[in-house]
């Protein structure tokens, strides 16, 4: 529940950002900027449609397959939410510091143009991207966590919505310590451990199907210090990939992904701080 909750939160918080920004550039300008608040919040609503339509779609998709082809579907899901996880993050390293100045680069230029159809494309657009990867994120973690009733992961949903407006008014609010820049930096390697232990499901699962080798397994026993099949186990290793009793395919996965992680971090710029709506 509280990965779905941290999940929702987080990509809230981002397309709230956008549409921030865009809504505040809109009612601010003149009278012919603010013509262009219908065809935003038109796009938003696209947006949202787009991302439960994917939702129906995939759960329509997963129930009419059986047997081995579901298995592999739902592997390869969670395996894509992990490698949009970590897209993500360096999407928001490379674009955060400049994304509310090349919005408004574009808005202009649909101003100029009289296009207000550009400004729906653009909030449709935005709002569908950061729905469509909150749903394949919460397919993956669905599948990664058994015990997860419906019923609990939507009220984890919804809670994450609530906080993400709370999280928002406050950004706006400004401040050294609760900052968007201090935000981001938390987040994303919040994150980064979420699709590792994602990936690690994935792989799992490959090794159940026989289709990997295990090698060694397992290579140690750890359950004495903290147990996987617990409550609190069970949390820790969906948000970070600890195991237990982890084979030794699963450790070579892991230290491969922080190897690869961290090197295209080292090479990436700064973080940059994402530029709230003012």
């Amino acid at each position: 529940m509280g990965q779905v909750l941290f999940i929702v939160w987080r990509e809230s918080v981002e397309a709230l950002l956008v549409v921030g920004i865009l809504h505040a550039w809109l009612k601010n300008g003149d009278v012919a900027a603010r013509r262009g608040l219908p065809y935003l919040w038109s796009g938003v609503g696209v947006g949202i449609l787009g991302a439960i339509g994917l939702g129906a779609a995939l759960l329509g998709f997963s129930e009419l397959l059986s047997g081995d082809a579901q298995d592999y579907f739902q592997i390869v899901m969670v395996i894509l939410a992990a490698i949009l996880i970590v897209q993500m993050v360096f999407w928001m390293r490379k674009h955060g510091r400049t994304l509310k100045r090349e919005m408004e680069t574009s808005l202009s230029a649909n101003l100029q143009s009289a296009n207000w159809w550009g400004v729906f494309a653009l909030a449709a657009l935005a709002i569908a991207r950061e729905g469509s990867e909150t749903v394949i994120f919460l397919y993956g973690l669905g599948l990664a966590q058994h015990g997860e009733t419906a019923g609990a992961m939507v009220l984890a949903a919804l809670l994450g919505f609530a906080l993400a407006f709370l999280t928002f008014y406050l950004l706006q609010l400004g401040g050294r310590i609760f900052s968007w820049r201090r935000f981001f930096q938390v987040t994303e390697i919040i994150l980064l451990f979420l699709a590792a232990g994602l990936l690690l499901t994935g792989i799992e699962r490959l090794m159940s199907l026989d289709i990997i080798p295990t090698l060694v397994d397992p290579i140690w026993d750890s359950s004495r210090l903290l147990d996987d099949s617990t409550s609190f186990g069970n949390l820790v290793s969906t948000l970070t990939g600890y195991r237990a009793h982890p084979a030794l395919m699963s450790l070579l996965v892991y230290v491969a992904y922080w190897v690869g992680v961290l090197l295209f971090l080292k090479r990436a710029r700064a973080v940059p701080q994402a530029t709230p709506a003012k």
